[in-house]
C-alpha cells in the first residue's frame, strides 16, 4: 500500500527559503564585496577626517565624522554578514580591499574642513550609486533580503551626503 502524503498545513521550506544558484551566489558575492571594500576605504577616510579636522566649526565636523564613521562601519559588518549569508566568502585583507576598493582614501598631511566636506560627499554620493548598482543586480536574482538591505544602505548614504552638502553651505 503506497503511503499517502500528508497535506501541508503551510508552505514547505523549499518553498520559502530563496536557494541562489552557482551564478547568483558568484554574481552577488563580488558585488557585494566590491561594496565592502568601498565602505572599508570611505570609513578609513571618515575617520581619518573625523582625527585631522581643524577650524571654528571644528566639534560639529568633529562629530558628525564620527556619526558617519560609525554608521559606515556598522553596514560593512552587515554587508560582509550578507555575503556569507548567500554562501560567498568575503573580503580577508588589506590588500584584497586595495584590489576591490572603488574609492580612494586621502593621506594628505593637511586638507581644509570645506575639502573634507566636499570629498566625503562625493565619495558617499558615489557609494549611492554603487549601491543603487548592487541593488539591481540583487533584484535580478531575486535576492530579496540584500536588496532590502541596499536599500536602507542607499538612503543612509544620501543622508550623508545631505549632512556634508549642508554643511559646506555654511562652512
Amino acid at each position: 500500500m503506497a503511503a499517502t502524503k500528508p497535506e501541508p498545513n503551510s508552505a514547505s521550506e523549499a518553498e520559502l527559503a530563496w536557494s541562489p544558484n552557482s551564478e547568483a551566489v558568484r554574481e552577488i558575492s563580488v558585488t557585494l564585496n566590491a561594496l565592502l571594500a568601498d565602505l572599508f576605504t570611505l570609513h578609513l577616510k571618515t575617520k581619518n577626517f573625523h582625527w585631522h579636522v581643524y577650524g571654528p566649526q571644528f566639534r560639529d565636523h568633529h562629530l558628525m565624522f564620527a556619526e558617519q564613521a560609525d554608521q559606515i562601519f556598522e553596514a560593512m559588518d552587515v554587508i560582509a554578514a550578507r555575503v556569507r549569508k548567500v554562501g560567498g566568502s568575503t573580503i580577508r585583507s588589506i590588500e584584497h580591499v586595495l584590489r576591490l576598493a572603488r574609492l580612494t582614501g586621502n593621506d594628505a598631511e593637511t586638507v581644509s574642513a570645506l575639502d573634507m566636506l566636499g570629498e566625503l560627499r562625493r565619495d558617499n554620493r558615489k557609494l549611492a550609486e554603487f549601491l543603487r548598482d548592487a541593488h539591481l543586480i540583487c533584484t535580478d536574482y531575486v535576492d530579496v533580503a540584500s536588496a532590502s538591505i541596499l536599500e536602507t544602505l542607499i538612503d543612509e548614504a544620501e543622508k550623508r551626503v545631505w549632512f556634508l552638502a549642508e554643511s559646506m553651505r555654511s562652512t
